[in-house]
């Protein structure tokens, strides 16, 4: 069984039952695991095989040895990395926004990449009256690591990049989003 515990201290909240965990003892049977945290958690991920690499004193920059084999293994030539990164984008972008459309829900461009994305998510949840499911979809340019053709290699450098932010409000977990990277290099976080 994995089990993360966060503890205050200085309280004693870590000696008090609540009702979380009168149900973990009542279900212990049934659970495999339990994850809790102050107020939420955040899963992050990358696709780290892309991003395995070594720095290069040549070209003053990392060498992304995991993109190599993947162009390679996908028939991609370097010179032709960046219009396959750009169908694999907008395959990715569509595919995310696709249900708020259906369900005509907003879908919104923000010019301001530092704006409080969660605050304008909220604020079109409550205009809208959604209490659960799909709110809305964000997105904003930001730098983000991604990849280059530069030479006789592929290599890491930050570039503007589109980031979605699609926002939902579960029935029993609650307020969630994702930020999810469109171009290559596909990171994403889940909170």
């Amino acid at each position: 069984m994995v089990s993360l515990k966060f503890q205050i201290i200085g309280t004693e909240q870590d000696n008090t039952e609540n009702a979380m965990q009168e149900f973990i003892n009542k279900y212990r049977d049934q659970i495999n695991g339990t994850l809790s945290g102050f107020d939420r958690l955040v899963f992050r991920g990358s696709l780290w095989r892309l991003n395995y690499g070594y720095w290069d004193q040549d070209l003053q920059s990392v060498v992304a040895q995991g993109m190599e084999p993947y162009l390679w293994q996908n028939h991609i030539r370097f010179k032709d990395y960046l219009a396959h990164v750009k169908r694999v984008s907008q395959k990715v972008k569509q595919a995310s926004v696709q249900p708020f459309r259906e369900q005509e829900l907003g879908v919104e461009f923000l010019r301001n990449p530092s704006a409080d994305k969660d605050e304008i998510a909220r604020a079109f949840a409550t205009e809208q009256g959604v209490a659960s499911g799909l709110v809305c979809a964000l997105s904003s340019v930001e730098p983000r690591p991604s990849f280059e053709h530069r030479g006789t290699h592929m290599v890491r450098r930050m570039k503007p990049c589109q980031v979605l932010y699609p926002y939902q409000i579960h029935p029993e977990v609650g307020w969630i989003y994702a930020r999810l990277q469109t171009w290559c290099r596909a990171t994403f976080k889940w909170a």
